[in-house]
Formats: structure tokens, C-alpha cells, sequence
């Protein structure tokens, strides 16, 4: 059963202005996990722009509750390149509260702009 859907869309070069600006802003919106690649690279301000969407739509997914932790929801890659989201602490505890379970994850950028959608899924009704 679905619990709930969230997307979001993010402005790539208005994220890399942002993230140049504000040097400590990566540290505090991804984990060190998040900010590299499998491969142990530096993402691309392309690629954290759509793990920030992923993070929002997230929360949209919860229904925006206050008090979210911005390293409380990892937006990680598996081997195989498939995004996958890891919820601790605050987040984790909104899901529970909802009665998520599973969470699927998709991303994409191309040119200017970043997407991310997200759909909560829970136990059945």
C-alpha cells in the first residue's frame, strides 16, 4: 500500500552556485557517503542536485514534519547504480510512525534541471 508519493525539482546551476558559496553547505546537507561515488569520486553538482530532490521528496513523502535531519536520510547507490535511501534517526522515526517499510527511488538530470520522485510504501490497509 502506498503512504505516500513525494517529488521535487531542483535547479542544477542555481545548486552549484550554492554549493560554492556556502562551502561547508555539502557537508551539511550530504554524508560522506553520499557526497562520493561508489568508485570513491566526487558527484558531480548535477548528481548531489538530484540526491537533494531525492531528500525532499522524502520529506514530501512524510508529510513535511518539522524537525527532519538532513544526514537522517542517505540517498545512496547500490553496486549496480540504483538509488537506494537509508533513513536513521529523525527520518527513520517519521517513517515508522507511517508504517513505511519500503521506499523506491528515482532520479534523473539532464541540461539545467534535477528530479527525484519517491513513493512510501507500507503495510496493507
Amino acid at each position: 500500500m502506498i503512504v505516500g508519493t513525494g517529488i521535487d525539482v531542483v535547479s542544477i546551476p542555481r545548486f552549484a552556485d550554492a554549493l560554492r558559496r556556502w562551502p561547508r553547505l555539502g557537508d551539511r546537507l550530504f554524508t560522506e557517503r553520499e557526497r562520493r561515488t561508489t568508485t570513491g569520486h566526487e558527484r558531480s553538482a548535477a548528481s548531489l542536485a538530484a540526491r537533494f530532490a531525492a531528500k525532499e521528496a522524502v520529506a514530501k513523502a512524510l508529510g513535511a514534519p518539522t524537525g527532519l535531519a538532513w544526514h537522517d536520510c542517505e540517498i545512496l547507490s547500490a553496486v549496480t547504480g540504483r538509488p537506494t535511501i537509508e533513513a536513521t534517526g529523525s527520518v527513520a522515526a517519521a517513517a515508522r510512525a507511517l508504517g513505511i517499510l519500503n521506499w523506491h527511488l528515482t532520479m534523473s538530470h539532464d541540461a539545467d534541471v534535477a528530479i527525484a520522485q519517491v513513493i512510501a510504501e507500507g503495510g496493507s490497509a
